[in-house]
């Protein structure tokens, strides 16, 4: 059975109705016939008939054995930071996304748990910055924004030689393009108001765990510290799966035509882009704030706004906006310099969006050349 056939079959028909879609179970608790005795619910912070099916999907979806939802892929994030102890250090990409090196150094650092950061494109690199302290590797794969992709199978081959726990972000590439749990991975991770959700109008976050004991303990997190994900909010992801595999597909599309004509572009000094997926990051020649904050602000299509992978384009400045948590010698290191533009193409006709590109590296010369004007009115450029 192919992989889209088996998703849509595997979001079930309602047993008690016939529905054809997951009822929304919008209750906060459920009558018992005697204490402790119920139907399988008690209270919707612990378990949810909406949040319970979603939660299977993701779990069959990624080859795993237990999933948890969350309010949020950061709530996610932090579950997963939850197995480790005072005094664990975590293997982190250095390419890493801004809201997860905040979480990392202004939360978890002050309770003892420190974080290395390392180019994981980079095998030897993995190895040498391994210590007995070392308990967790945490990997984007491809990285937001530069979208390097790294190696699952032999990083998950590190950990296993080391016993290390090895957690993949899964956001950008979705199930569609990766399951890293088949190659060795513990734990997969989703911003599912990304690609998962794909509309825009829901935050929330997966786990999923190939170990029933590690998806236990991330499930006691979710239970006892609450960020669980509602069950309208769960609707609207497993609506969203529904079309997923689609999708994807027209991102990937749409996305390479992007990227073909950026690449080509006299105004662009480099592109990225793995050659899968809905992202696109590309750095001006112009490398500085001020010309990319022209250009993100001269589109008409490509809404400027934090997030990806809705139906609708987005662009982004990860300098001011997603990254600017990040400390600016790490943000350079990693290739985040001040020109870098992230664009999350979406289902719009691709020429349509290549043409509105196209106005904005206008908008870009033609302040160049008032600039230019402006400096030789006032005797600053010689002629």
């Amino acid at each position: 059975m192919q992989a889209t056939t088996q998703l849509l079959h595997s979001i079930p028909v309602d047993a008690q109705t016939g529905a054809i879609a997951v009822p929304i179970y919008q209750t906060s608790t459920f009558v018992q016939e005697a204490p402790g005795v119920n139907k399988g619910f008690d209270y919707s912070r612990t378990n949810n008939p909406t949040r319970q099916e979603l939660e299977k999907i993701i779990a069959q979806l990624e080859k795993g054995t237990v999933a948890a939802a969350f309010s949020s892929g950061l709530a996610a994030i932090d579950a997963v930071i939850k197995l480790l102890e005072s005094g664990d250090e975590i293997l982190a990409v250095n390419d890493i996304y801004g809201g997860a090196f905040r979480l990392f150094e202004k939360v978890y650092k002050k309770f003892g748990i420190t974080v290395t950061y390392v180019d994981m494109s980079d095998l030897t690199a993995v190895h040498r910055a391994i210590s007995l302290k070392t308990k967790l590797i945490w990997l984007e794969t491809p990285t937001n924004p530069t979208l390097k992709v790294a190696d699952i199978r032999a990083i998950a081959d590190i950990a296993e030689r080391y016993k290390l726990l090895f957690a993949v972000d899964n956001t950008f590439a979705s199930p569609v393009y990766q399951q890293p749990l088949t190659l060795g991975a513990d734990i997969v991770v989703h911003s599912a108001t990304k690609f998962i959700g794909g509309h825009s109008d829901v935050i929330a976050g997966l786990i999923i765990a190939k170990d029933p004991e590690i998806g236990k303990q991330i499930k006691f997190y979710q239970n006892a510290c609450g960020a669980v994900l509602g069950p309208f909010d769960s609707f609207l992801l497993i609506r969203g799966l529904e079309t997923l595999h689609l999708r994807v597909q027209q991102h990937t599309r749409s996305a390479t035509q992007v990227a073909q004509f950026l690449q080509k572009h006299a105004a662009v000094e480099e592109v990225f882009y793995p050659g899968f997926g809905g992202v696109v990051s590309f750095r001006l020649k112009q490398d500085s704030e001020s010309a990319a904050s022209i250009f993100v602000q001269s589109t008409q299509l490509f809404h400027l706004a934090e997030s990806l992978g809705g139906v609708k384009s987005l662009i982004s400045h990860p300098v001011s906006m997603t990254h600017k948590s990040i400390d600016p010698e790490k943000r350079k290191a990693a290739g985040i310099t001040d020109g870098l533009i992230r664009l999350s193409v979406g289902l719009e006709d691709a020429a349509d969006l290549v043409n509105d590109l196209e106005d904005a590296f206008q908008q870009i010369t033609q302040n160049k050349k008032a600039s230019g004007l402006l400096k030789k009115e006032a005797g600053l450029v010689s002629i």
